[in-house]
């Protein structure tokens, strides 16, 4: 969820729309070199016909003859096709228990065979380096990316194609058998060398544009015994891998360039021989190919939709759902000028179709994998000379439905009556999986993740029923926007998931609308830069993910223009959610408590989410990607008073302990202790984060530039200090236990960035040191005024350890207090679309 992208994660990649106008970047009819062309053969070198290709030879015509004799398969090239550019995919199809996945893909190049005397080589492409302008810059360019040979085959005879020129007879058994470097599967099954004696080929079927191979190979390894990660491995794995070679165009499609204004996956290539004088890296967007049926109307179907196939393992309860998250996208591609522009079909039955398959690179398919992964992710391949998408291969990981569940209940019980029971109603669940499913779809259609979009909508606006209702939570469903955790009982918001928004349909244009009378890319840049305009005065049109960490208005998960507002209303809906109804919801009679547990902790998860999108203000630097003669200043400090706002937030709601999460209730019956280190677990990371160098040295950088107008860093300590020992101020302290330890935290934290290795180099040494002097004076005045035992020993300590601290004698441990098991629940595997995209920042 890579997510994939990202779980939001997982993940993902796509694309191409347009006319198939004349190009000239990619080097696809590269001329061979003499060591390369085709001599005649030797006389006498070669077998004849009907020695090789045998009667036993069950025979196939595709996109070339291909023969099979027994567990021997040759291919037979004609003439034509030497130097013809293929699509190489090898995807795992079947594998054992707890390895890896069907449908994971585990290489893709692009080849060529080229042939010398009687050898044909197997050549892998490289399209990272195009020449423009005059031959001597595009014979440098050729000269200096030689393609390497991955393979050679024996030419065993010759033959002749329906023109009459000549074929080359070649044994390809042991590319599909021996697991060769360039399209290994091995690390993926954790094998280390292939048994021939029990690997073989399956199958292999010829198509008229490319031949797909199905093979069963055998690793042998070594048995690994593991306590922690299940059952051991055996000493052998057998999987099955399919081969799809694909012949691509002659023609490449039109490219369309990257803007850093728009979220595109890319292929990327260096270019020689412009008119700006220099190497130039240049990016074309990963897109499918759609070309109008009728160029002229501003309106037509496509000649050919983007077909998305259900693949027959996708269990039926949700194919409907999937289904709708793909033709979501339909509207956008209407924008873009394609009625129908995209659909979704189910699968071919084996009696519908006995040939189909859904590892064949021509088909673009969503998969469901039987495993406890809790993910998705939207993984597609493409024609690196021009970025065409040529097809995607969707997976959802059976428990993708279990982990959104526990989401939406964290986040909307407290105003969906329909998610304060689990497991979830199935009308509910259909619209969790299909929200799922459009997210993932968007990643193959070229869209990488767009953190900014959330930004764009108030928090009134997500509290309004009519607003929410016909634009949802965010204008982009490829932001991690999740659902409406900000909308309060009583507002009526009843649309909390997100959809297809205003970006998505603005990207969707950007990549796939046509560009009239454009014979390559560059004639393009001027329509498109116009479109691109449009972002300076609609912010829901606007793009940013992961170039800037300091940006506050480019979060994972966060939702609304205020993350402080936000925030309160997102921690008042945790708390109704913990005492109203977490108890009721997870528990059943006769059952454990896990699922109380689970959910407790997605709640927490949750609040250190919301907390942690507040921090991010602090020292924040907003971005937006202004080009030259459209917008003002890139770069804007958060304004001061937002910052000591946020600031304020965090020393006060951050640091207070949710108390509807920690109730006896709920704590005895799942953990027998550590509250304590759970309580404080959260507090120290969030003191951590907030004194950490990145951001003290960013503040100093706006101090610097914009004066006394700026949140200082003198303004931070003190805030934070008198903060979190605000009892000393009282007339009469009284500090209890989870405040204690909060503020010992504070003194580990303060020591580790004044003394030793991890010091700052910043004004927040002296800084930090003086607002200790000034803590120690108010804590000699506070103490006599004490009345209550443990609170007097903890001032007297705590005394001494500022004396420590400022004599460099304290020597704190690494860790600070901070228990990481404690929060583990928050954490995620990375490049996921659904997981936690949480990071402490150093």
């Amino acid at each position: 969820m890579k997510s994939h992208t990202r779980l939001f994660a997982l993940a993902a990649i796509l694309p191409l729309s347009a006319i198939a106008l004349s190009q000239t970047p990619p080097p696809t009819e590269k001329k061979e070199d003499p060591k390369t062309e085709t001599p005649k053969a030797e006389a006498g070198a070669l077998k004849k016909y009907e020695e090789i290709v045998t009667k036993k030879a069950v025979s196939q015509s595709g996109v070339f003859k291909v023969h099979r004799i027994d567990d021997k398969v040759l291919f037979e090239i004609p003439e034509v096709l030497i130097g013809r550019e293929f699509l190489m995919q090898t995807e795992l199809a079947e594998l054992p228990v707890n390895q890896s996945y069907p449908g994971e893909g585990t290489g893709v190049k692009v080849v060529r065979f080229t042939r010398r005397n009687n050898k044909l080589y197997l050549r892998n492409c490289d399209f990272s380096v195009r020449a423009l302008g005059d031959d001597a810059t595009k014979l440098g360019v050729q000269l200096s990316t030689l393609e390497p040979i991955i393979m050679a085959f024996d030419v065993q005879t010759e033959g002749k194609s329906e023109d009459g020129k000549k074929t080359a007879v070649i044994d390809v058994t042991s590319m599909y058998t021996s697991d060769p470097p360039d399209f290994t599967v091995k690390s993926a099954v954790g094998g280390m060398s292939v048994d021939g004696s029990r690997s073989y080929i399956d199958r292999v079927k010829a198509f008229p544009e490319n031949i797909e191979t199905r093979s069963l190979l055998t690793f042998m390894g070594m048995p690994q015994q593991s306590f922690f990660f299940g059952p051991p491995r055996p000493s052998a794995s057998s999987v099955t891998v399919h081969y799809s070679l694909v012949l691509l165009p002659q023609k490449p499609m039109m490219g369309r360039y990257k803007d850093s204004r728009i979220g595109y996956f890319t292929q990327g290539f260096q270019e020689y021989g412009r008119p700006e004088n220099r190497m130039m890296a240049k990016e074309y967007i990963n897109r499918f190919r759609l070309v109008k049926k009728d160029p002229n109307a501003a309106l037509s179907e496509p000649v050919k939709p983007i077909t998305f196939y259900i693949a027959r393992e996708v269990p039926l309860k949700w194919r409907e759902a999937i289904k709708k998250g793909v033709e979501d996208w339909q509207p956008a591609y209407e924008q873009a000028g394609f009625k129908r522009g995209i659909i979704a079909l189910d699968a071919p039955t084996k009696e519908q179709d006995p040939d189909w398959d859904a590892e064949d690179a021509r088909y673009s398919v969503i998969r469901w994998a039987p495993s406890p992964i809790g993910n998705a992710m939207g993984p597609s391949i493409q024609d690196p000379r021009s970025g065409e998408t040529i097809s995607a291969h969707i997976i959802f990981w059976n428990n993708i439905t279990e982990l959104v569940e526990n989401w939406y209940f964290s986040q909307v019980a407290a105003i969906d009556p329909k998610a304060r029971k689990l497991p979830l109603p199935d009308d509910l669940m259909q619209e969790l999986v299909r929200y799922v499913s459009a997210h993932e779809v968007g990643h193959t259609l070229g869209l990488e993740h767009n953190m900014k979009a959330s930004q764009a909508y108030t928090v009134a606006q997500l509290r309004d029923p009519k607003f929410t209702s016909e634009f949802g939570v965010s204008p982009s469903i490829m932001d991690y926007s999740r659902f409406n955790y900000v909308a309060q009982p009583g507002d009526g918001v009843t649309r909390t998931i997100g959809m297809v928004g205003p970006y998505d349909k603005f990207a969707i244009e950007y990549g796939y609308k046509p560009v009239p009378y454009a014979d390559d890319a560059d004639d393009e840049k001027q329509v498109l830069d116009a479109l691109l305009a449009r972002q300076v005065t609609d912010p829901r049109l606007r793009f940013g993910n992961y170039r800037f960490f300091q940006d506050p208005t480019t979060q994972t998960e966060d939702i609304g223009d205020d993350a402080i507002l936000a925030g309160t209303l997102g921690l008042r809906n945790i708390d109704r959610i913990a005492n109203l109804y977490l108890y009721n919801a997870t528990t059943k009679f006769g059952e454990d408590y896990s699922r109380l547990a689970a959910l407790r902790g997605e709640l927490m998860g949750q609040r250190m989410l919301e907390v942690m999108h507040v921090m991010r203000l602090v020292g924040g630097v907003a971005e937006t990607d202004y080009h030259s003669g459209r917008g003002g200043d890139v770069f804007a400090p958060v304004p001061a008073a937002k910052q000591a706002a946020a600031v304020q937030f965090l020393l006060t709601q951050g640091l207070n302990v949710p108390m509807s999460l920690y109730a006896p209730k709920i704590m005895n019956k799942i953990q027998p202790d550590g509250s304590l280190r759970q309580m404080t677990g959260i507090p120290n990371m969030l003191l951590s984060s907030l004194l950490s160098e990145g951001r003290i040295q960013r503040m100093v950088d706006n101090e610097l530039a914009n004066g006394a107008s700026t949140y200082s860093v003198a303004r931070l300590v003190g805030d934070t200090t008198r903060s979190v020992f605000k009892e000393v101020a009282m007339p009469q302290p009284k500090i209890d236990l989870y405040r204690r330890s909060i503020q010992r935290s504070y003194l580990e934290t303060i020591d580790k960035r004044v003394n030793g290795g991890t010091a700052t180099k910043t004004d927040l040494k002296p800084l930090a040191k003086e607002e200790l002097r000034l803590l120690a004076l108010r804590i000699d005045k506070a103490i006599p005024k004490v009345k209550d035992p443990m609170t007097v020993l903890h001032l007297r300590e705590t005394r001494k350890d500022i004396e420590k601290i400022l004599n460099n004698k304290f020597a704190t441990q690494q860790g600070g207090g901070f228990d990481m098991m404690s929060m583990f629940f928050i954490n995620g595997p990375e490049g996921s679309c659904w997981a936690r995209a949480f990071t402490p920042e150093k």
